[in-house]
């Protein structure tokens, strides 16, 4: 007697994805990521602090803004957050959070700098009173439904032109002693 054939076992419905635990993860593991203001996203780098921390109320991305460190427009009440993956690169999350810029002199501010203040590569000296007379610290706190997230992103290809800066050339490149390189 021969074995009935089973049948082709039919693809698992695919389970629906976390979003709020994808952000949270997300969040954690990088620690840049871009936000558009005025159809023009800004890379920013960024602390994630969670819930359940006594110094602050959490989720929210931290960001320190003005001189000295990064360079961002006045941001308006919601911005969109776009997050990446951190191995690849690749855009996962994109998303709207709310803005607030936390006055200094205040509990919340403090607790921002103490999460910020660790996170910050090759800090110089007195960096505190640098952020409390010359910068901005701003929490971005994501909300809603994802504009795009797994299973639903965008077909478009997200390509623009650079924007233009007083750092981009615009004439032939400068004399090279002993020549450019020939190519081959």
């Amino acid at each position: 007697m021969s074995d009935p054939t089973p049948a082709a076992a039919a693809p698992a419905p695919e389970a629906p994805v976390n979003v709020t635990r994808l952000l949270a993860e997300v969040a954690r593991a990088s620690s840049v990521l871009w936000v558009e203001v005025e159809a023009r996203p800004y890379p920013l780098w960024y602390v994630w602090h969670d819930d359940g921390d006594p110094r602050g109320t959490g989720p929210a991305a931290y960001v320190v803004v003005g001189e000295g460190e990064q360079q961002l427009p006045e941001l308006p009440e919601e911005v969109t957050l776009i997050l990446r993956s951190k191995d690849n690169g690749g855009r996962l999350l994109r998303l709207t959070a709310a803005t607030r810029t936390l006055a200094p002199d205040t509990p919340e501010w403090d607790a921002a700098v103490a999460v910020l203040g660790p996170a910050r590569l090759n800090a110089p000296p007195g960096l505190e009173e640098r952020w409390r007379h010359g910068c901005r610290i701003v929490r971005l706190t994501p909300h809603g439904v994802p504009l795009e997230g797994p299973g639903e992103y965008s077909r478009d290809t997200h390509a623009t032109v650079p924007a233009s800066t007083a750092a981009t050339t615009a004439t032939w490149r400068p004399w090279h002693l002993g020549g450019r390189t020939r190519r081959r």
